[in-house]
């Protein structure tokens, strides 16, 4: 501890001269006892912290081979677009007007993981990937009631799947049927075709598994899903694997969630910040956690990936959304926080993780689609 090492007359601060009369901010007769602080060089102060960095393992020294939760190197640039002003010194209960460049980043976020994914909208609400997955299997749940299929109360997960899945599924009021993987480490066929019938809600399927592997039959899969009306679900925790070469949506997904805190190079550790988006094709889009953004005008239409139809307007920025369109975008476009019409509700307060987010952006946008590609490729 620096008190251990401190020594009296030590300084590693060097004050200039005073050139008005020395005062107190703090009358003496409020003062209990003088402050007791260490005394210190600077040079020992900075050993010193940079000796304890040197005890912990981090993503600047190697990265995290944690199977499904690997995690990489943060550029710096992230950091240095997160603190500026016009994003860093926000405040959630802005009027929406004034923060169009943070609203205009939460959309192009949206619709950057819609293309990526292959989906066609996306909450950026859930905080960590644990969240994303309850978002996710509680809006298949809403849909299945809507759609006269509450009698559904069965999730499939594979043995191999991320540890969470089955801790989801059980904790939106599934019933959680293991389902084993074959020789190759896919998933066993013959027990999925047997397991799948109408009391089945949706398969929830970590791809590639935590073994590392891609399910070489992951269309067939989501083919004997659908034909008996279940959904496949995608924890897209190891996204790394495939980034720029495959897409969930392609391959047969209704809802998948992301962990910007893995993929796109987020920080991660010490209990967060992450972000956990969920993204999902047309038919769930109105049950999405709101709030989500939305150009104006568009949000009634299904304008784009990261619009739903029928969502309400919020009025505020927590709040008050931008209604005439006269302030927004470069292009003249404004955005504003509209709430989908069936959602699922708030699953955290406010926005969402808006700094991890920025973050997020600017690797995606630094890499570029080639980049990301090349991120899979090696």
């Amino acid at each position: 501890m620096t008190f251990d090492r401190s020594r009296p007359g030590r300084t590693g601060v060097i004050l200039p001269a005073l050139d008005v009369p020395e005062t107190s901010a703090l009358p003496e007769r409020f003062r209990r006892r003088e402050l007791n602080l260490p005394e210190m060089s600077q040079n020992e102060v900075i050993r010193y912290f940079v000796g304890l960095s040197r005890l912990n393992y981090s993503i600047d020294t190697g990265f995290y081979p944690l199977g499904s939760c690997t995690m990489k190197y943060n550029p710096k640039v992230n950091e240095d677009v997160a603190r500026l002003p016009g994003y860093a010194h926000v405040h959630p209960h802005q009027p929406s007007e004034s923060i169009q460049g943070a609203l205009g980043v939460l959309f192009e976020l949206q619709t950057s993981l819609a293309e990526i994914t292959g989906m066609d909208a996306v909450s950026l609400v859930p905080a960590a990937g644990a969240q994303g997955e309850l978002c996710g299997i509680l809006m298949v749940k809403a849909y299945l009631a809507d759609q006269g299929n509450g009698h559904r109360r069965k999730v499939l997960v594979p043995d191999s799947a991320h540890g969470t899945n089955p801790a989801t599924a059980a904790m939106a009021g599934f019933e959680v049927v293991t389902v084993p993987s074959d020789a190759e480490g896919n998933t066993d066929l013959a027990f999925l075709e047997s397991a799948i019938d109408e009391g089945v809600a949706a398969m929830m399927l970590t791809l590639p598994s935590t073994l590392g592997l891609f399910d070489q039959n992951i269309t067939r899969i989501a083919k004997m899903l659908h034909e008996h009306g279940a959904l496949l679900y995608g924890d897209g925790a190891n996204q790394n694997a495939f980034l720029g070469r495959a897409r969930f949506g392609d391959m047969g997904f209704d809802v998948v969630h992301l962990n910007l805190h893995k993929t796109f190079s987020t920080p991660h550790g010490g209990g967060g910040p992450g972000a956990g988006p969920v993204c999902v094709k047309a038919e769930l889009a109105p049950y999405l956690p709101g709030p989500v953004v939305a150009r104006a005008g568009e949000s009634e239409r299904g304008g784009s990936a990261a619009s739903t139809s029928s969502a309400r307007t919020d009025e505020s920025a927590s709040g008050r959304a931008q209604r005439d369109g006269s302030s927004g975008s470069a292009d003249g476009a404004a955005y504003q926080f509209v709430t989908p019409e069936k959602s699922i509700g708030k699953t955290m307060a406010f926005h969402g993780n808006f700094g991890v987010l920025v973050r997020a952006l600017t690797y995606i946008k630094s890499l570029g689609a080639e980049g990301l590609r090349a991120i899979s490729e090696n």
